[in-house]
């Protein structure tokens, strides 16, 4: 998460409340985030120097409003620049999707193509399951059972797929407008 709120303050600077209402208005679609989990997030970097307060606001609240430092920034590169990590392919990938924009051109290609490796690393482990399950032998009366698992298998080797086929296109198109 704390990648993410990077993200979002390079876009522009925010305050905690402006960062609630961006999460929930752009990357709750694909990355979800409760108000005490940003906040948690936004105090970690700033307690790592890759945030700041760029400006309280005069008032009985002392609205903070946070930018990134130029560690922060070079954090957000290691992160957006590095292999996807954690077990949800489909986060991590999309939130680098995201933000891919805010990185130079030549920079976006090997992106691309280290989140088109991990999708195509979760086929390889779901096509073999679906490998052993076709060796297994079925117990009586677990048919049915063993059906909706194998649709629920299916599916998930179906997304893989077209996530592949997907993210391979933005790399081609990447490709075409970078001449």
């Amino acid at each position: 998460m704390a990648h993410v709120i990077l993200g979002m303050l390079l876009i522009s600077q925010q305050s905690l409340y402006d960062l609630i209402k961006t999460f929930g208005q752009t990357v709750s679609l694909f990355y979800s985030a409760s108000a005490g989990s940003i906040k948690r997030a936004l105090d970690g970097l700033l307690s790592r120097g890759l945030i700041e307060v760029a400006s309280v606001d005069a008032g009985a609240r002392g609205r903070k409003v946070y930018r990134v430092t130029e560690a922060g920034r070079e954090e957000f590169r290691t992160w957006m620049a590095g292999e996807l990590a954690g077990t949800d392919t489909e986060a991590a990938a999309l939130s680098r999707l995201y933000f891919l924009g805010l990185l130079a051109p030549q920079e976006r290609g090997p992106v691309l193509g280290r989140i088109i490796e991990s999708y195509e690393s979760d086929l390889a482990r779901l096509s073999a399951l679906d490998e052993q399950i076709d060796a297994r032998n079925v117990p009586e009366g677990y048919q049915d059972v063993i059906a909706y698992q194998r649709a629920t298998l299916d599916y998930g080797l179906a997304t893989q797929r077209f996530a592949i086929a997907w993210f391979r296109d933005q790399a081609d198109r990447h490709r075409q407008a970078s001449g």
